[in-house]
């Protein structure tokens, strides 16, 4: 007698747990896949003014030019810039420590200067009057790379770093390790800084 092979009809692949092994799989997924997060440029922002600030009007001597437009070509106090980030870095030091007309503020700042930085002081009449007065103002177009963005900043950064630095004798690595929480390291970092902030205006790019 011939056997019946249709015993249980079609065989069927049991679902019951794989709604189990996705959600291990989305766990695991979850836990190993690393998520970009993108910084940017970490700088700190002026407080907003008062209401009743009066506003303050600069001098153009006193004002140190950087134009990139979207050709990342620099134009640097309205001339054509096409030297190193180094020496772009030098020349806002020259201009912030020129003491071309100090108040007498500025000549205080001056006479708690080491000799080897008050030997450089140009004391030029078409430059900064003392560095309280002195603004570096950096304006960028949309188009300008992020590379030379970025090259810029540090450069300005670079030379108040160097001169906080050499004002208490170290270097300027060391000026950005100083720990706040000491006391000595303290008192160092705010002589280095008297009278001489950290000026720099980063104006909206343009379209």
């Amino acid at each position: 007698m011939a056997r019946n092979k249709d015993r249980g009809g079609t065989p069927e692949v049991s679902s019951g747990s794989m709604a189990d092994i996705a959600f291990l799989l989305l766990i695991f997924f979850l836990v190993t896949t690393t998520i970009a997060n993108d910084k940017g440029i970490l700088m700190q922002l002026p407080p907003p003014p008062e209401p009743d600030q009066p506003i303050v009007e600069f001098q153009e001597r006193n004002i140190f030019k950087i134009l990139a437009n979207s050709n990342d070509q620099l134009l640097v106090e309205n001339e054509p810039y096409n030297k190193p980030m180094s020496e772009l870095k030098d020349e806002v030091k020259a201009f912030v420590l020129n003491f071309g007309n100090p108040d007498q503020e500025g000549i205080d700042t001056y006479n708690s200067l080491p000799s080897q930085m008050k030997i450089r002081a140009k004391q030029s009449s078409e430059s900064s009057d003392h560095p309280k007065k002195a603004v570096v103002s950096f304006k960028a177009n949309r188009g300008t790379s992020y590379e030379l963005y970025i090259d810029v900043l540090d450069a300005v950064q670079a030379a108040y770093n160097e001169i906080y630095g050499e004002r208490v004798g170290i270097t300027a690595d060391e000026f950005l390790q100083l720990d706040q929480s000491k006391d000595v390291e303290k008192r160092m970092y705010q002589q280095a800084r008297a009278g001489i902030p950290k000026a720099i205006s980063i104006a909206e790019p343009d379209k």
